[in-house]
């Protein structure tokens, strides 16, 4: 037999999903329709007033009908036995979609495209930090006799290209050999570490490449440190605006706060490790103009190094479940494109 605190779950289960999906306050009448329970109107009665009584849910107005609140949204998703599992067509859209990308950039924009499709709600991914990516491969071109081009590509599929006057006629010889120093002193170190060693190659430098490397090196070291107008990329903002009605008065502030991009990157703070997802609802989020939404966010990267966080922001009225689960599928398609397996 279940228990009357199982008995109340489920009420409130029945109530988020009927609120989701309406977007009207719930009476006990619509969920002894709807829902199985296999208990009386009487009896759901019961339970919503203790459930109101709790704080799991409120009354808009003087209908009978009922919303769930902030605390019944966090204990509704908290017992979340099971994510709704995306069908086998939508892996294959997201897989088939995020695997024609060219490079990282498209990679990401593709993402927030997809998360935004996916969740109708607003996607932000946050490009791979480099104070957490290692230097994978340094690629000098000749361009003239006298100019080269720097490319720094990193694990984490971020690719750097700088061009590089160096002052005086070189030759291919040359660039090979200033091609190998600088991936023998560079190549698998953390970029931080990596702008430290850049001091070596002007020391190990011979007398014939020295004016050549401090010039490479100048640049190198610009290459080496964030660049935080690349942070983030956001998408589907005009999913906000169609739910509209659930952000009575506060939607421009919403719309401004996700603009600043230090309020998103805190938004993305808790995804510390890939493939954990973290859900603040309302009042649970710091920033206050976006206590009205809900923030499903997650790490993104390979099995033990984190490259960054990506999430979607919407009304607390959302589909968790479903939401949950793109956000996880698309988290780990990005993991597995940009650490190459």
């Amino acid at each position: 037999m279940v228990s009357s605190d199982e008995r109340r779950f489920q009420v409130l289960r029945a109530i988020v999903a009927d609120f989701v999906s309406s977007n009207e306050p719930v009476a006990s009448k619509g969920i002894v329709e709807r829902h199985n329970l296999g208990v009386s109107s009487a009896t759901v009665r019961n339970d919503m007033a203790a459930l109101e009584e709790e704080g799991y849910i409120a009354q808009p107005h003087t209908s009978a009908g009922r919303i769930p609140t902030d605390k019944g949204y966090r204990l509704f998703v908290d017992r979340l036995s099971e994510v709704k599992p995306l069908s086998g067509a939508e892996r294959r859209a997201i897989q088939s979609f995020l695997g024609g990308a060219l490079d990282l950039d498209d990679v990401l924009r593709r993402s927030v495209r997809l998360l935004a499709q996916l969740t109708r709600q607003v996607a932000v991914v946050q490009y791979p930090t480099l104070t957490r990516s290692t230097v994978r491969h340094v690629e000098l071109v000749l361009v003239t006799p006298a100019r080269v081009m720097l490319v720094l590509i990193t694990d984490t599929g971020r690719v750097d290209q700088r061009m590089v006057d160096i002052g005086d006629v070189i030759g291919e010889d040359a660039v090979s050999r200033l091609r190998t120093m600088l991936n023998a002193t560079l190549a698998g170190h953390r970029l931080a570490d990596a702008a430290a060693k850049v001091g070596e190659l002007l020391e190990d430098a011979p007398a014939e490449l020295r004016d050549a490397m401090t010039r490479l090196s100048t640049v190198l070291i610009e290459s080496l440190v964030e660049h935080p107008e690349e942070r983030l990329v956001l998408g589907g903002t005009a999913n906000l605006t169609r739910n509209a009605a659930d952000f009575p008065g506060s939607l421009r502030q919403i719309l401004e706060a996700l603009e600043e991009q230090v309020v998103v990157l805190k938004l993305l703070a808790a995804a510390r490790v890939p493939g954990t997802v973290t859900v603040r609802i309302g009042e649970e989020n710091e920033a206050e103009d976006l206590r009205s939404t809900s923030v499903v966010s997650i790490g993104y990267g390979s099995r033990d190094t984190l490259f960054g966080g990506m999430g979607v922001v919407g009304p607390t009225r959302m589909d968790y479940p479903g939401t949950i689960a793109a956000v996880r599928a698309v988290a780990n398609y990005v993991g597995e494109i940009l650490s190459g397996r």
